[in-house]
C-alpha cells in the first residue's frame, strides 16, 4: 500500500497533468487515493494538510520587550517575502503524436463508437498513461471516451480500488471472453457529477485498462445497457502488445 508521501507525490504529480488533462482525470485520481483509504482517513489526510498548509508566527529580533522585573515576548509575523519571478510551467508527459490514437503505449484499440476519433491528447507517467476520444470540432480537453493503462506495480491501485468497490457492494464483476473486469459507475453524487460509467479489464498479470464513458456522453445512449454494450465493446477490441 502506497504512503501518504508517496500518494502526495503522485497528485502533485497529476495536478500538473491537469494543464492538459480531460476534465474528470484529476477527480478520478483524487478518487482513487479515497478509494484506496475509504471515509475511515478522510479525516487524518485533512488534519494533515492543515499541519503543512498552516500559517507560522516567527519571533522577531527585538521583540523581547522589559517592563520593570517582568520580561514579555511578543510573537509578530513576518511580512512574506516578494518574489517577482514567475512560477514556471512545465508541459506534463505526453505519448507524441498517435496518428489515428488506435494504438498507444502497449495496447492497440480495436473498436470505438462510431464518429469517434482521438483527442490528440494524451498523458504520459510511465507505468500509468491515457489518452482520449471525442467528436471532430470537440474541445481538445474534452472527451467522450477515455481509456487509462496501468502496468507493472500500478496495477496494484486498480486492484485496491476494486476491492473497495466489492466492500462496498458497488459494481459487478463481468467476463469479456476469456478475461475478467469490473463494471462500475465511477463518482456517484460527488461534485453534481451524475457518474462515469466504467470497465475495468484485466489484460494480463502486470497490465489493466480503465474504460471510462463520459457524463456528457452518456446523454446520447438510450439507457444503461447500451452505454454497457459500448463498454464491453471497446474491452473486447483491445490487444495488449507487452
Amino acid at each position: 500500500m502506497p504512503t501518504l508521501e508517496d500518494e502526495i507525490r503522485r497528485l502533485m504529480a497529476d495536478e500538473t497533468a491537469r494543464l492538459q488533462a480531460a476534465p474528470d482525470l484529476l477527480t478520478r485520481v483524487v478518487h482513487s487515493h479515497r478509494n484506496r483509504r475509504r471515509r475511515a482517513k478522510a479525516a487524518a489526510v485533512a488534519a494533515s494538510v492543515a499541519v503543512v498548509v498552516a500559517p507560522v508566527a516567527y519571533l522577531t529580533a527585538g521583540s523581547v520587550a522589559t517592563t520593570g522585573e517582568q520580561a514579555t515576548i511578543s510573537a509578530v509575523p513576518e511580512p512574506p517575502a516578494i518574489d517577482d519571478t514567475p512560477p514556471l510551467r512545465s508541459e506534463p508527459p505526453d505519448l507524441g503524436n498517435l496518428g489515428d490514437g488506435r494504438e498507444f503505449g502497449h495496447v492497440k484499440v480495436g473498436y470505438l463508437p462510431e464518429r469517434l476519433q482521438w483527442s490528440e491528447w494524451s498523458v504520459d507517467f510511465g507505468d500509468r498513461y491515457s489518452t482520449a476520444y471525442n467528436y471532430e470540432g470537440d474541445d481538445r480537453g474534452s472527451y467522450r471516451v477515455q481509456i487509462y493503462m496501468y502496468e507493472g506495480e500500478a496495477v496494484q491501485e486498480v486492484d485496491d480500488r476494486i476491492q473497495g468497490y466489492r466492500e462496498e457492494g458497488e459494481g459487478e464483476e463481468v467476463a469479456i471472453g476469456d478475461r475478467g473486469g469490473y463494471l462500475v459507475v465511477q463518482d456517484v453524487g460527488e461534485d453534481g457529477m451524475k457518474g462515469t460509467p466504467t470497465l475495468f479489464l484485466r489484460m494480463g498479470d502486470r497490465q489493466w485498462a480503465e474504460i471510462m464513458v463520459s457524463p456528457m456522453y452518456v446523454k446520447e445512449f438510450s439507457g444503461v445497457e447500451a452505454v454497457t454494450a459500448e463498454l464491453k465493446k471497446i474491452a473486447e477490441g483491445l490487444t495488449s502488445t507487452l
